[in-house]
């Protein structure tokens, strides 16, 4: 077989879809940034509220194959509308205030995300959820006090280190990537609190 067709058959099948998902994505990226990010968070959001659910089953033996879709939704509207293009104009803010030449810039940038950014960050997603979900303003007030501190203390004690290698290592196109990647897993955490 001719190297050429070897190559596109290896293209065609699922082997090769990874690499062409990130061609794609790559592709979008450039294109599209801030709408790229939104639907990547989105998507994620959402993924990470599924696997909330799906642990939550788990853990009360509970077999139905009942599913809250409007969790679902929520999520997906909270990462769609507000983590995705917020984080993107967010990293951007922080590679142009604090320059990579600045001395200590790593350091200062973390410094930024940890005691603004994610307090301001955090709250917003509880205020969101809370109006999402039809809560009356003080009802949602005392949701907020009684959840809030313990998730910012969960979140300094996770996102630290990500943060850290997020906005010192990775190039500043993946860094929304990044973060919904490991916001799988908090937006997990952060729908288990709900419950």
């Amino acid at each position: 077989m001719a190297p050429a067709v070897s190559k596109l058959r290896t293209e065609v099948g699922l082997g090769g879809l990874p690499r062409r998902a990130l061609v794609q994505y790559l592709f979008l990226l450039r294109l599209y940034p801030v709408l790229t990010k939104a639907a990547t968070s989105g998507i994620l959001s959402a993924l990470g509220n599924f696997l909330a659910q799906m642990i939550e089953k788990k853990q009360k033996k509970d077999n139905s194959k009942s599913l809250d879709v409007s969790g679902l939704l929520r999520y997906a509207v909270y990462g769609f509308f507000f983590t995705g293009p917020l984080s993107h104009y967010f990293y951007l803010f922080l590679e142009h205030w604090i320059p990579p030449e600045v001395p200590l810039a790593g350091v200062k940038r973390l410094l930024l995300d940890r005691l603004l950014f994610a307090p301001a960050f955090l709250l917003l997603f509880f205020l969101v959820m809370n109006f999402l979900e039809g809560q009356n303003t003080e009802d949602a007030l005392a949701r907020v006090r009684a959840r809030f501190w313990p998730a910012l203390r969960m979140n300094w004690r996770v996102w630290t280190p990500v943060q850290f290698v997020n906005i010192n290592y990775v190039p500043l196109q993946f860094r929304v990537l990044f973060a919904n990647l490991v916001a799988l897993f908090w937006y997990t955490y952060l729908a288990s609190l709900g419950k």
